[in-house]
């Protein structure tokens, strides 16, 4: 059976500047750096729930957003909450609907290319071959 740190080990192995929404502020000593969405992702599905987003604030200035994870049971994961370094603050989440499919025509259609990727990464670190 698959264990929560079994699954972060991997999530963090298979980061990199090449996944990043930062790549140009992502290193390894911030590999979480522009990997919250698609982290989510990933952990959502190994263990269901709720996908949550959050503005992400900086000297009361709404600077980006923030994604993660809250179980059935209210427990949340974020595996990339660490990325913020500079004072920022997380605001109150809200639940997102994940889309069953993304539209190449979706605004956001490359971070879903991206999240394809780093499921096939992770899967293959857990020994798991293809994913979903």
């Amino acid at each position: 059976m698959l264990t929560l740190a079994q699954l972060e080990q991997a999530i963090r192995e298979s980061w990199s500047a090449d996944l990043s929404e930062d790549p140009e502020d992502w290193s390894p000593e911030n590999p979480a750096r522009g990997q919250c969405d698609i982290t989510s992702l990933v952990v959502h599905d190994f263990v269901g729930g709720e996908v949550v987003a959050a503005g992400v604030f900086l000297d009361g200035e709404r600077v980006e957003s923030h994604m993660w994870n809250r179980l059935s049971s209210g427990v949340e994961i974020d595996l990339t909450r660490e990325q913020f370094r500079r004072g920022e603050t997380v605001g109150e989440p809200v639940a997102r609907l994940r889309p069953d499919t993304f539209e190449p025509t979706h605004p956001r259609y490359h971070r879903y290319e991206t999240y394809l990727v780093l499921a096939e990464r992770v899967r293959d670190r857990l020994g798991l071959g293809e994913s979903r």
